[in-house]
């Protein structure tokens, strides 16, 4: 099947049809195929034993974070089935152990307020956090690439033993971890 959707895909090339090659895929399908493209080009990501966060086939390239990014980015990346930001005081304590553990050299009851701050719903803080994370990412490579390292929306149909059809609004980063090396 592969090797006749090349040689009609090859034969509307040869036409200067590409309309219809679009047409016949779609549009949801060449998005797709083109974050399937750049999943061939993802680097490992390497953590560091002192949380430095590199891009180990990017040439070693860093990424500049601060502790409080670098703290939730790892809660994300240590709950690949996603997290509601809804439900983030769930995670109260394991974002303010990741952040103690990013942020050394800073006081202690100013980490603790941030964490209040980032797992308040009515508080905008996690969503500033996530679009600097996605910023620093989209700075160093392209948007389909990007779209594996950063904390993206997944929504999730969910019946709770009930007739209505509920939605679970997970946010997930979507890097195989295989490609996440541990020092």
């Amino acid at each position: 099947m592969a090797e006749e959707l090349r040689r009609l895909v090859g034969a509307l090339q040869q036409q200067n049809r590409t309309d219809l090659i679009l047409h016949a895929l779609g549009v949801p399908m060449l998005e797709q195929l083109r974050i399937e493209a750049a999943r061939g080009q993802l680097s490992r990501l390497l953590i560091t034993k002192n949380f430095r966060f590199i891009l180990m086939d990017y040439g070693n390239k860093e990424i500049a974070l601060q502790p409080v990014h670098k703290a939730v980015y790892l809660l994300f990346l240590a709950h690949p089935e996603g997290i509601e930001f809804k439900r983030l005081s769930d995670y109260r304590d394991e974002l303010l152990g990741y952040y103690l553990k990013t942020a050394l050299s800073m006081d202690k009851q100013k980490i603790e307020e941030s964490v209040e701050h980032l797992v308040n719903p009515l508080d905008n803080a996690i969503n500033e956090k996530c679009s600097r994370i996605k910023n620093t990412f989209l700075s160093l490579m392209d948007e389909y690439s990007a779209s594996y390292y950063i904390i993206s929306s997944h929504t999730r149909k969910f019946h709770p033993n009930s007739d209505r059809v509920w939605y679970r609004r997970l946010k997930v980063i979507t890097l195989p971890r295989e490609l996440v090396v541990w020092e």
